[in-house]
């Protein structure tokens, strides 16, 4: 079993930073970041696959988001710039013992966050 901690939500005004991070108990092949906005499906934000360190973007947050894993703390970050209203959500952390199939289904994942608020007010 591989337990997620999720922290660094907040409120911000547009055009913000936040950084979010997840910490792991646990190694896994791929890690990603959803986002679940109220009365919305839960969505593929980003997503890292640990051994190539290659990261993947949805395009709505391509140019503003950076996924990263710092190896030495099993911690991944997810670094959120130019902040926009529509970003709001509860923002989960999630890892997958395997790596393949589409990064953005939730049916990939074999473990979860509880998740992290973040709000963004124009």
């Amino acid at each position: 079993q591989v337990q997620l901690v999720e922290s660094g939500g907040g409120s911000v005004q547009a055009g913000g930073s936040l950084r979010l991070s997840c910490a792991a108990s646990d190694y896994t092949r791929r890690m990603a970041w959803f986002r679940q906005a109220p009365g919305k499906e839960r969505e593929g934000v980003a997503a890292l696959y640990i051994r190539s360190n290659n990261p993947v973007y949805d395009d709505s947050v391509k140019g503003r988001f950076i996924i990263s894993l710092d190896a030495a703390k099993n911690t991944m970050y997810l670094q959120m710039n130019s902040l926009k209203p529509e970003d709001t959500a509860m923002y989960y952390c999630a890892a997958d013992r395997g790596s393949g199939g589409s990064w953005k289904s939730t049916y990939q994942y074999d473990y979860w966050g509880r998740g992290t608020q973040v709000l963004v007010s124009s």
